[in-house]
């Protein structure tokens, strides 16, 4: 897993790069059949967990609760790589370019702070991109990074 900081302020978790090899590398949990993996840090809004999870294995039914929002929340995204692959260029907090991650196969990015953009470099790539919501256009949702 990297973890990129910002240039500006040392102590401000930017964005997070998570690849299929650290699922794969996990080793098992006290629980059998079971790797995880919580990738985001607690304190941040969008969480993201990596399971490897042995045939049969279940988990406990459950459901989630309404949790209280919070006053002033930023969008944070992540994105993951299904097929292909895709160059992340990730920008610091004065939109300034941090770092150029490449995500193949399996692996994903995290933003919780600072720009990013992303870049395909194989035909028929498909990503998933999270992200919180609610969306409400993007006038009201992206502030553009000149290049």
């Amino acid at each position: 897993m990297k973890k990129i900081y910002s240039q500006i302020q040392p102590d401000v978790l930017l964005h997070l790069v998570h690849r299929l090899e650290d699922i794969e590398n996990e080793p098992e949990s006290d629980i059998p059949q079971l790797a995880r993996i919580n990738v985001a840090p607690n304190e941040e809004f969008l969480q993201l967990a990596s399971l490897r999870i042995g045939e049969g294995k279940t988990f406990k039914p459950h459901k989630h609760i309404y949790k209280k929002g919070e006053e002033e929340v930023i969008a944070q995204e992540s994105w993951v790589v299904i097929r292909g692959g895709v160059d992340a260029i990730l920008y610091d907090l004065d939109d300034s370019i941090v770092e150029v991650v490449h995500l193949h196969e399996g692996d994903c990015s995290m933003t919780f702070r600072g720009g990013h953009n992303y870049l395909s470099t194989e035909d028929n790539t498909i990503v998933y991109e999270y992200k919180t919501g609610p969306y409400r256009g993007v006038k009201n949702d992206k502030a553009f990074i000149d290049d």
